[in-house]
């Protein structure tokens, strides 16, 4: 995934710059008739996809987990039209997706004209000030509160799956039966909760990159029992609010992008854990030798050690007995012992003005140093 780049400075080798993420409720009318027609006879996506968002109306979304996708996920939804719900458990959580989003909303505006964000481009033509963004963004403790008329779920909760499993069956219990639920889980399989969800048929994976401004995919995946005209109306919403949608005809763990991004991420960090090299000679050898804008350490300081740490663990286990698990077992105790120690990664998203100890020191981490490449 890609950084917000053309806002930072980047380094220099000579005189060069460096420019640098339970039922289905019923078809309204003759319309939704058509959509279900034309599926059934094969009839094209797009055309499709236009009577199904008639039929599956969409206007207010719940954003499920404060954390770092979950905030980008929320303002991007909100900026898109659409009223936002963010629901967490912690009201501290809940705060800092609320000062978030202002350093988004500030982004939004800093950003106009050329460097402004890929999934921002068209959108800022309707909305030129992010205020009304914020104002359509309300944030609760109670789930009940956020799923009241709830149209889709946009869960972001810590990939585990014992969390993601107890979080569904709260989200059950309080939204309606016509409500969509999609995961936005790095790794794990939609078939891996879709009966804890309580509507298998209208449960499947609607997955961002990190950052999702720049990185603007919605890679839509479904299992089994998903139905078809739910997967469609998702793919469409993926386009509604400004991305690229990638559709998965199977399940796969870790989609297209986090299927090439963890091996890559693991193969990375376990060369500082055997003691190979430093996470600087790493990041330095990818992006001199690849002419890559980042390494794999700058990318886990972004996507938050925690979260890397997760999939690491969960993995390590699965995979235990083979070489790529026991390094990820390797690794996940590395990023443990940060963890324990405070260092996060860049939890603000801002690499320049965040205190934070990760891979990298904060603000104005080695590698955005003048000479990081020479």
């Amino acid at each position: 995934p890609r950084w917000l780049r053309p806002v930072w400075p980047r380094p220099k080798i000579g005189s060069v710059k460096f420019r640098a993420s339970s039922a289905m409720a019923c078809f309204q009318g003759g319309l939704a008739c058509i959509a279900l027609r034309r599926t059934l006879l094969g009839v094209g996506s797009r055309a499709f996809s236009a009577a199904t968002a008639a039929a599956f109306r969409i206007r207010k979304v719940a954003v499920v987990g404060a954390g770092t996708l979950g905030q980008q996920v929320s303002f991007q939804v909100a900026v898109s039209g659409f009223n936002v719900t963010v629901l967490d458990n912690s009201a501290a959580n809940l705060e800092k997706a609320r000062e978030a989003h202002g350093r988004f909303a500030k982004l939004y505006v800093d950003r106009a004209g050329a460097s402004q964000a890929r999934s921002w481009r068209k959108v800022a033509e309707a909305c030129p000030d992010p205020q009304a963004a914020l104002d359509r963004i309300s944030y609760t403790t109670d789930a009940g509160e956020a799923c009241a008329e709830c149209d889709l779920v946009s869960e972001n909760v810590p990939e585990v799956p014992a969390v993601k499993s107890a979080v569904y069956s709260q989200l059950h219990a309080a939204a309606p039966a016509r409500t969509i639920f999609t995961t936005n889980s790095s790794t794990l399989l939609p078939s891996d909760f879709a009966e804890v969800t309580g509507r298998p048929e209208r449960f499947l994976a609607l997955h961002f990159a990190n950052p999702i401004f720049d990185g603007n995919i919605g890679e839509v995946m479904g299992h089994a029992a998903t139905d078809k005209a739910v997967y469609e109306r998702v793919v469409e919403f993926a386009r509604e609010i400004h991305m690229v949608p990638i559709r998965l005809h199977k399940e796969q763990n870790g989609y297209i992008c986090n299927s090439l991004l963890v091996p890559w991420l693991n193969s990375g960090l376990w060369l500082v854990t055997s003691g190979v090299a430093s996470p600087e000679d790493v990041d330095r050898t990818w992006m001199i030798a690849f002419g890559s804008q980042r390494g794999p350490m700058q990318v886990i300081d972004a996507i938050g050690l925690q979260t890397v740490h997760a999939v690491f663990s969960h993995w390590g286990e699965v995979l235990r007995d083979e070489t790529i698990g026991k390094q990820m077992l390797a690794n996940a105790a590395l990023l443990d012992a940060k963890i324990k120690a405070g260092h996060t990664g860049i939890m603000t998203g801002d690499p320049l003005s965040d205190t934070a100890q990760g891979m990298y020191s904060y603000p104005d981490p080695a590698y955005l140093k003048n000479g990081f490449l020479e």
